[in-house]
């Protein structure tokens, strides 16, 4: 006897030979509106699901009277992130002195942030103040997209700065030859290349699979675990293997070469007869390595802390130190502990400041 009915069977006794002529019915009958967007879906080859929407649930669970006030903290943090990468990029661009390598790739990283940070803040913000709090599956698919793309290139970034700051310590006669216009370009251009495949590969799998419902996402974006726990299907925990493999071998992999590179940089300084010179070295690569220290760090908080014993609260505020803390740490970062920067920064605005004031 055949299951005729227009949801998936909820009884998993029933027949393996009535699931096949379920889902065959099922195909033929489903309503349009449950598809993605069509050009979306075209461009990720993404699965049809009897889900048409998410809901987040992220900070619904927090006291109503927070809200407002996460929302102003969270606006103030993303407005400072916006103005501090956006006067990095205006400081290397109008200071010629600052046209090296290493400012190059600082403009790229700059950039990343702050498309990273219009992927998902934006929408974060727009939720705090709103009560219905739905995403559609095309827009749920092309955040998770935007935000795994701009991600893995601020890795990869990093990564690409690591061996620049190699290069400039351990082989300093070298450098204009390895770190010349084209080779820059095209380690720039290979980092956002990479995260683009990475978000492809990562977003595509995803989307593959079923979403049978519920549709409530425990968080305030569209992230792959909460998003793991809604699919439905055999082939879930396959996927959720190959990406978390996938994603772990990049980080990891970036995460060696920038240790690797300072390994050898830590080697090369003790190496310098007088304090001063150790300190000048040490100097042009700090700034680099407290941000990959913060990067990684909040990183490993959020996906290699103990599972089940936090509550949803605690969850959403940790998640944050990686979405919104990290990128507006990074500029300050960089402006304070990079004295040349400062330097420049301090000319370039102060002075025009002071001199239309008169």
């Amino acid at each position: 006897m055949f299951c005729r009915v227009r949801a998936p069977c909820p009884h998993p006794r029933k027949s393996s030979w009535a699931r096949l002529s379920l889902d065959a019915e099922l195909l033929h009958t489903r309503s349009p509106s449950l598809s993605p967007h069509p050009g979306m879906a075209a461009t990720l080859g993404l699965n049809h699901s009897s889900v048409s929407e998410f809901i987040f649930v992220g900070f619904s669970t927090f006291p109503p009277h927070l809200l407002p006030i996460f929302f102003l903290l969270f606006l103030l943090m993303y407005l400072f992130t916006l103005l501090g990468n956006l006067l990095i990029m205006a400081t290397v661009w109008s200071e010629r002195s600052l046209h090296t390598p290493m400012y190059l790739f600082l403009c790229a990283l700059s950039i990343s942030e702050i498309l990273y940070t219009l992927t998902i803040t934006p929408r974060l913000l727009a939720d705090l103040l709103s009560s219905r709090r739905t995403i559609t599956f095309a827009a749920c698919a092309s955040q998770m997209f935007f935000s795994f793309t701009f991600g893995f290139t601020h890795s990869f970034l990093l990564t690409v700065m690591g061996y620049d700051r190699y290069v400039a310590i351990c082989h300093p006669l070298r450098y204009s030859m390895l770190m010349s216009p084209h080779g820059c370009t095209c380690l720039v251009t290979w980092s956002w290349v990479g995260g683009l495949v990475q978000g492809m590969v990562v977003t595509t799998a995803i989307f593959h699979l079923t979403f049978c419902g519920p549709n409530k996402i425990q968080h305030f974006g569209c992230h792959v675990p909460p998003l793991l726990k809604l699919a439905c299907g055999t082939d879930v925990p396959i996927v959720a293997l190959c990406v978390g493999l996938m994603c772990i071998t990049v980080l990891l992999g970036c995460f060696l070469l920038i240790l690797l590179s300072y390994t050898l940089i830590v080697a090369t300084i003790l190496k310098i007869p007088s304090a001063e010179g150790r300190h000048k070295a040490f100097s042009t690569c700090a700034s680099h390595l407290i941000v990959v220290i913060v990067h990684y760090g909040f990183a490993s908080i959020i996906y290699l802390k103990p599972k089940g014993l936090h509550s949803q609260e605690s969850k959403t505020l940790m998640a944050i130190t990686y979405t919104v803390l990290t990128p507006f740490l990074s500029p300050i970062i960089f402006s304070l502990r990079n004295k040349e920067l400062k330097t420049a920064m301090r000319k370039t605005f102060l002075s025009k400041l002071y001199s239309s004031s008169i």
